[in-house]
């Protein structure tokens, strides 16, 4: 049956915008992508860009040194708050990276074609998510040197760590994350790197995308194991997606503890990722493609389409909240009811409720279909649900512990300057990883783009 008289394509001349703009030919297509890293010549906005995110990142060297040579009483961490800012950051950067994999591997496996102009950008995102994820259990052993001893390596001391904790099932779970998002996100590159190999002028760029494209030829035997290893890899990812932030979960839910021990933490938690996930990616791509003119590539459509999914897990996170509240007052547990009256009126009353108003009020904003279609509306809304689902850590975490089952042993917690230098230098790392990927790797995936070509082509005719 001719591509054109399938059931899927009827479907496609009724959307309103194509998946790329038409007018692009094959070579148009690649000479756009490619050009942002061989022709065009690096903008002085790049340069502010790096240069900013390059100052916060030396913000975060600071603070390690600091934490190295001092200890970790630099941070705020006291009791009853054992712990703050370190745990809060890395579930927020682990949720961060979440988007990226979904779009990737989730999206192909559903033959989601809209994912093809993001999913690269996306999964860069991810694995620098996940790096500055990384940085906080390391440093916050007091001993990041001895980071190895997390792993059941054979020694002589005969010490083994302890595998019914859910700090070791972390250990397992993003390591394994990171490593198999990295090679998802390299193989998709290769075909890439021939195509630079090939276009580029300087003989030192040509061997350097020379090795990285592992001797591509797009040869027919080339692309039939490609596709094998890229499926093989994005079915090995998906199921990643849901254990990952659900093992991050259980660090919370096998507690005892009133707003911890939730049966319904596992799938909040993933719903959060995803969430947080996507407005990070809105946040990133609508200035990139305002930046880099890549409109007819990253259309209304994209945005549009990642803003329904923000919309749709948006409502499970407030679903969510409304069952923690629930949970409380139909337990008759006075320890449940009094953590969540705790958090509508004690002293970190303000945490909760801006936190309700950026996670579930905000949000309902995209029901409007103008809001939808504002670039700016959109990412206004996706800056105010990153916000919102790093103060719903500092609320799980904080108000959880600080008023405990004792009233004698009730305490405040505050983060000290150097938790903020460490939150704001990890900002700072993943701006200078994403500047870097920008400058030197292409952003859009040249022959995914390519192979929808002919579906826009159809599109217009159709029209």
């Amino acid at each position: 049956m001719p591509e054109s008289d399938q059931p899927h394509d009827e479907v496609r001349v009724h959307e309103t915008t194509p998946l790329i703009e038409p007018g692009h030919t094959f070579a148009s297509v690649t000479d756009k992508i490619s050009s942002l890293v061989l022709k065009r010549r690096t903008p002085l906005g790049w340069f502010i860009g790096f240069g900013i995110s390059f100052m916060l990142f030396q913000l975060f060297m600071l603070a390690v040194t600091n934490l190295v040579f001092t200890g970790v009483g630099i941070f705020g961490t006291n009791q009853p708050v054992g712990w703050a800012m370190p745990i809060i950051n890395f579930v927020w950067w682990i949720g961060i990276g979440h988007a990226g994999t979904l779009i990737s591997a989730i999206l192909l496996l559903l033959r989601q074609e809209w994912r093809t102009s993001i999913n690269r950008f996306a999964e860069a995102m991810t694995l620098f998510a996940v790096a500055c994820a990384g940085m906080y259990p390391v440093f916050h052993l007091g001993r990041p040197w001895l980071a190895y001893w997390l792993f059941p390596y054979p020694n002589t001391m005969g010490i083994w760590p302890q595998f019914r904790s859910p700090l070791m099932w972390d250990v397992f779970a993003v390591s394994t994350y990171a490593t198999v998002s990295a090679l998802f996100w390299f193989i998709g590159l290769i075909p890439d790197f021939a195509t630079l190999r090939d276009r580029a002028k300087s003989r030192g760029w040509q061997i350097l995308y020379g090795l990285l494209a592992m001797g591509w030829r797009g040869s027919a035997r080339h692309w039939a194991r490609y596709e094998m290893a890229y499926l093989l890899l994005a079915g090995l990812a998906t199921p990643l997606v849901l254990s990952v932030h659900t093992i991050v979960s259980f660090d919370f839910a096998v507690a005892q503890l009133p707003g911890w021990h939730a049966t319904i933490f596992p799938p909040y938690f993933v719903a959060g990722a995803i969430y947080a996930g996507f407005a990070m990616v809105l946040t990133l791509t609508i200035p990139l493609r305002k930046f880099y003119g890549l409109e007819d590539f990253i259309t209304d459509r994209h945005l549009r389409n990642m803003a329904k999914v923000m919309l749709a897990t948006g409502l499970i996170v407030a679903y969510g909240y409304m069952m923690e509240a629930f949970f409380g007052w139909y337990s008759a547990n006075k320890y449940e009811r009094f953590m969540i009256w705790n958090r509508m009126t004690g002293p970190y009353w303000q945490f909760y409720w801006a936190l309700i108003l950026c996670n579930i009020v905000t949000p309902q904003l995209l029901w409007i279909r103008r809001i939808r279609h504002s670039t700016l509306a959109l990412f206004i809304i996706s800056l105010v649900v990153g916000v919102g689902m790093w103060l719903e850590r500092f609320v799980i975490v904080v108000t959880s512990l600080h008023r405990d089952f004792l009233p004698s042993s009730w305490g405040m917690y505050w983060p000290t300057v150097w938790d903020w230098s460490m939150f704001i230098g990890t900002i700072g790392l993943f701006l200078t990883l994403l500047f870097l990927f920008i400058r030197f790797l292409p952003i859009i995936s040249i022959f995914e783009m390519r192979t929808i070509l002919p579906q826009a082509e159809v599109e217009e005719e159709a029209a």
